[in-house]
């Protein structure tokens, strides 16, 4: 198992591209919320300079991605997430995080909040565009402001 994935100070794993593909494939992003110059899934996106927790995120048109840090800090881009979701007039904000639902961001900013999709298996994440071994944790796909049908 790569310990990397359970220390917060390697916290930037990159979304898989095969499961963004099929993300983007139903929402069509526009812009990647948390992202690098070498690992942005969008063409418009917000690097750690930016600083995306201090953005209007509900300014930018269309549907935004959002794969945060998952070190300590992840519950603020969760509030972060849900509370731009209340100000976003079109448009989802989907999330991909662990599916730690029992945390208190999870019942303060996701139940009864959101529409929740749970991922079967483990993703493997990659680090510099390379698969690595499978988290240690599920994760699951948050989506705010979607109806589910």
């Amino acid at each position: 198992m790569n310990s990397a994935l359970l220390s917060s100070d390697k916290n930037y794993w990159e979304t898989p591209q095969d499961f963004f593909n099929k993300l983007n494939e139903k929402y069509h992003f526009t812009f990647d919320l948390a992202a690098s110059d070498s690992n942005a899934k969008c063409k418009s996106y917000f690097t750690e300079t930016d600083d995306s927790l201090s953005q209007d995120w509900h300014r930018i048109g269309g549907n935004l991605f959002l794969n945060p840090p998952y070190g300590r800090e992840l519950h603020k881009w969760v509030k972060k997430a849900y509370e731009e979701s209340l100000l976003k007039a079109e448009g989802d904000i989907v999330m991909l995080i662990p599916a730690r639902t029992d945390t208190s961001y999870w019942h303060d900013f996701i139940f009864g909040k959101a529409q929740i999709k749970f991922l079967r298996g483990r993703l493997k994440f990659e680090l510099n565009g390379e698969s690595k071994d499978a988290a240690p944790f599920p994760s699951a796909v948050v989506i705010y402001g979607e109806v589910e049908q």
